[in-house]
């Protein structure tokens, strides 16, 4: 399948083959595949939880996960977050295979470009975590598997079962699998050229 065909064909599946499991090679290749994903300074925010417990994501769907059957019925289930003060933990080892000169000049900017800017902070986490979700999905569907990227979930109430760090960010969860049934039809894409601004609005 080429990208172009992947990202026409990804759709949000809300059925999953509950007795379906991927391989360990093939969950291997799908989250090196999403780390892959570009972030601004190559600072990698992203910290992706996998939920692998039953009884814990039995807990997830009943308690927290508005009873979506995708969070138990998939063969992957996992919570994207964000580190916001990665830029500022050991930033070196981001442009560690870099040339020095390119190192030293991308590491010693990285703290002005953030210092004192908790809205640029989050926003570039949260930018990250959207850019690896969107290539774990399409990676999925390149490799046959269907997905379902989640926000319909208490977002307080997970953050506090996983023991969320206090400078992380929450994401959306993301369910891959198997789908056992079509996905609805396509709702309606707006006209390109309502989307589309040439130089300023």
């Amino acid at each position: 399948m080429n990208t172009i065909e992947a990202i026409y064909k990804r759709r949000a599946v809300k059925a999953f083959d509950a007795t379906h499991k991927l391989s360990a090679d093939e969950e291997r290749t799908l989250l090196e595949a999403t780390i892959q994903a570009p972030t601004s300074f190559n600072i990698q925010h992203w910290r992706i939880v996998i939920f692998r417990d039953p009884e814990l994501r039995a807990k997830l769907r009943k308690q927290f996960g508005n009873d979506q059957a995708q969070i138990t019925d998939a063969s992957l289930l996992v919570l994207f977050t964000a580190d916001i003060k990665a830029w500022a933990k050991n930033p070196e080892r981001y442009w560690a295979n870099a040339p020095d000169e390119v190192a030293d000049l991308l590491v010693n900017w990285m703290g002005p470009f953030h210092e004192g800017r908790e809205w640029l902070q989050r926003d570039e986490a949260q930018r990250s975590i959207g850019i690896a979700m969107q290539t774990m999905m399409l990676a999925a569907q390149d490799m046959g598997y269907q997905s379902c990227p989640m926000i319909g979930y208490e977002i307080e109430q997970v953050a506090e079962l996983i023991k969320l760090p206090e400078d992380y960010v929450m994401g959306p969860m993301v369910a891959i699998g198997k789908g056992t049934s079509e996905p609805w039809p396509k709702p309606g894409q707006l006209p390109l050229d309502e989307l589309l601004v040439e130089d300023s609005f």
